[in-house]
């Protein structure tokens, strides 16, 4: 299906991109989900090719293209595989909040060795007591002279492991009413005195993507590597987290369709009772369904990712999109398992590792519950 907002310049991108990794990362990603870690290697290979961060501006060492290509990059790393994620949290979820509230300085300190993949970023919000309700981390950061002392922890930290620049969400002022009034961002960079990481996460998925905790005791981070303003990280948080909402529904639109279609090509090729199982009604019957549910899942996202790309108030089918697409793909994944009979629960045929990652989409970026609670008040219900 031809998306509308792509034209000949990112069909070409994506070819050029297709080649480059049926070169360096379909050859290695059962290696990497193995050593739970997609080498530094590789994210310098992807900021060569110009892979990375591409639409930021020239005079920071990037394309200045529009979205459209960072769409195309994120499908074809989800074919892949889920455990690229790393790669697009960077390029289009961590780097635009230093484009749009750093200052000159930081962006001319941090922008263009994000883009050669020198830099690997990651986001900390999420801490051991509190996911979706951000206006209540305990996090601290306290003025002292020049620098912020930031005390707490992070934890199912994306690219924990790996990350030279985190951008951190903190308290700097406890007693501030709306408690949302009181979260700020502070960049915290590698090496950071009192910085330290805790272990690398073992999860039920997305294994060459490493996720780590962070732990911050009297880390001492210069006040320059404040983020915006004091006080309006929460603001921030929010206006970003409709791009990384988006492109949990990206991943899950494209695992999905990679997932019908190997399944399709399986059923046609396994035989039972003397015939193809794809001649089988039960099996034609729920091909049909998953193929549906993934045509309009994919109309839906195609016209909301164009109205993304205009500037638009997207925020109640974002969160439509984030819901109902990782959801559809949970439901594909457990279906293509079941079409695959016994092979299906191996780890040889990808359709395991496909429904092992799909999980934990209605998770991140916001679950799903609380996608419907934001659908439900923008509704005024």
């Amino acid at each position: 299906m031809k998306h509308p907002y792509l034209n000949e310049d990112h069909e070409i991108f994506r070819q050029s991109l297709r080649k480059f990794l049926e070169k360096e990362a379909y050859p290695f990603y059962e290696q990497w989900e193995e050593n739970r870690l997609i080498p530094r290697s590789f994210w310098t290979k992807m900021g060569e090719q110009g892979f990375l961060c591409p639409d930021i501006d020239e005079k920071y060492g990037g394309s200045g293209v529009d979205w459209g290509f960072s769409v195309v990059i994120n499908e074809e790393l989800e074919r892949v595989g889920t455990g690229t994620i790393g790669i697009g949290l960077h390029s289009d979820i961590v780097v635009p909040y230093i484009s749009a509230y750093g200052t000159e300085e930081q962006k001319q300190r941090w922008l263009p060795k994000c883009v050669t993949g020198e830099i690997i970023t990651a986001i900390a919000m999420t801490e051991p007591g509190t996911g979706s309700d951000l206006a209540n981390i305990k996090t601290t950061a306290k003025l002292d002279g020049d620098h912020y002392i930031v005390n707490g922890q992070k934890t199912f930290i994306t690219n924990g492991i790996q990350s030279d620049l985190i951008v951190v969400a903190v308290k700097t002022d406890l007693q501030a009413v709306p408690k949302h009034k009181g979260v700020s961002l502070l960049v915290i960079e590698r090496g950071a005195p009192g910085f330290s990481r805790g272990r690398k996460l073992n999860k039920v998925g997305l294994h060459s993507q490493d996720t780590a905790e962070l732990i911050f005791e009297d880390c001492r981070v210069p006040k320059e590597n404040l983020l915006g303003e004091e006080g309006k990280g929460f603001l921030y948080l929010m206006e970003k987290l409709q791009q990384e909402r988006l492109l949990v529904a990206i991943g899950a639109q494209t695992a999905a369709e990679v997932m019908l279609q190997k399944t399709i090509e399986y059923v046609k090729s396994r035989e039972a009772f003397g015939k193809p199982v794809s001649q089988f009604q039960n099996t034609q019957f729920k091909i049909v369904e998953m193929a549906t549910d993934i045509e309009m899942g994919r109309a839906f996202l195609d016209q909301l990712i164009a109205e993304h790309m205009e500037g638009k108030n997207v925020v109640t089918k974002v969160s439509m999109a984030k819901w109902k697409l990782t959801d559809i793909a949970k439901k594909v994944a457990s279906e293509c398992m079941q079409l695959h009979g016994g092979y299906g629960y191996m780890e040889e045929y990808e359709i395991a590792r496909r429904f092992r990652d799909i999980q934990v989409g209605a998770i991140y970026a916001g679950t799903n519950e609380i996608m419907k609670t934001i659908i439900a008040k923008n509704l005024g219900l």
